[in-house]
């Protein structure tokens, strides 16, 4: 294949890969599927009542892995058997996954809102309806997107492993990208503002989250919202760099052309690359927003 075919291919490829990365994110941050979501489990048993959609059906890279497995199942059946057009099988698939999902969506925060009746834990019908279109919206585009990166590695670069196994393997990628990447923003920055940033969580205020929106009781909604503006970007930019940049280095050094040891050696001085930026950043960010001046006076005071 011609280099310029190829890099076009790729830039697509992290195109879908980013935006798979951000609705993934948001998609857990509305149904409360991340790793703050024991809190907001925790919460009734506390005496916190609230609004925030608890499913969590399990951890996100194996609900993921399930989800873009699923609907890269139906797209290959479709396809192979049926001879439909690729893109029309994708959005299917698509479609039937985002549709399991959400089946899976509402026995989980039913079942959980069920069994905390006893610490007056309401099941809200009204939320489960209105959450649960945007979360099968969000579980389509993050699907719809890793399919087509699968679809493209698998038929254009010539990727050795079928469409269903590679949907898996990036369906648990962009789960774990999502929990290690976007959940601080959710847990840390959102849940729990009501207490100074950066204190930390004190065990006394397990399960004491953020229950009141800018306007009326908060709800998953208002968890999307916030996190949009940095959480779901960061993490689609995680995902999108981490399939770029893989996907990258064995373009250009094609171990079928005896180029693998370069290829081993690129990745390494990418991942150098990226631990020195990142420690540089790490670096720079304390001494920026270090102690705060009050702190500084009682230091010098003392």
């Amino acid at each position: 294949m011609e280099p310029l075919i190829s890099m076009g291919v790729l830039a697509l490829i992290g195109v879908a890969a980013t935006i798979a990365g951000a609705s993934e994110d948001l998609e857990s941050d509305v149904g409360s599927q991340s790793n703050p979501n024991s809190q907001v489990q925790l919460a009734p048993q506390m005496m916190f009542p609230h609004r925030i959609f608890n499913k969590a059906i399990s951890g996100e890279p194996p609900s993921n892995a399930l989800m873009c497995s699923i609907g890269a199942a139906v797209a290959t059946v479709l396809i192979s058997e049926f001879t439909m057009s690729p893109l029309f099988a994708l959005v299917f698939g698509s479609l039937i996954a985002a549709c399991v999902h959400a089946t899976f969506a509402v026995t989980a925060t039913m079942g959980r809102c069920a069994s905390q009746s006893r610490f007056k834990q309401p099941i809200y019908l009204d939320m489960i309806r209105s959450h649960i279109p945007t979360i099968m919206g969000y579980a389509f585009i993050t699907t719809f997107c890793i399919l087509v990166v699968s679809f493209l590695m698998t038929v254009v670069l010539g990727h050795p492993f079928p469409l269903t196994m590679l949907a898996f393997i990036w369906g648990i990628t962009v789960g774990a990208i999502g929990s290690s990447t976007g959940d601080v923003h959710y847990g840390a920055e959102r849940e729990f503002q009501q207490f100074e940033y950066g204190s930390g969580l004190n065990a006394s205020n397990s399960g004491n989250i953020v229950r009141y929106a800018e306007s009326g009781l908060r709800d998953g909604f208002d968890n999307s919202w916030f996190c949009a503006k940095f959480g779901g970007p960061v993490t689609g930019l995680a995902f999108g760099m981490t399939v770029f940049l893989g996907s990258w280095i064995t373009t250009i050094f094609d171990p079928a052309k005896n180029l693998g040891w370069l290829s081993v050696i690129a990745g390494v001085v990418i991942v150098f690359i990226l631990i020195i930026w990142n420690w540089k950043m790490e670096v720079y960010a304390r001494k920026a927003y270090g102690p705060y001046k009050e702190d500084k006076v009682e230091e010098a005071s003392a």
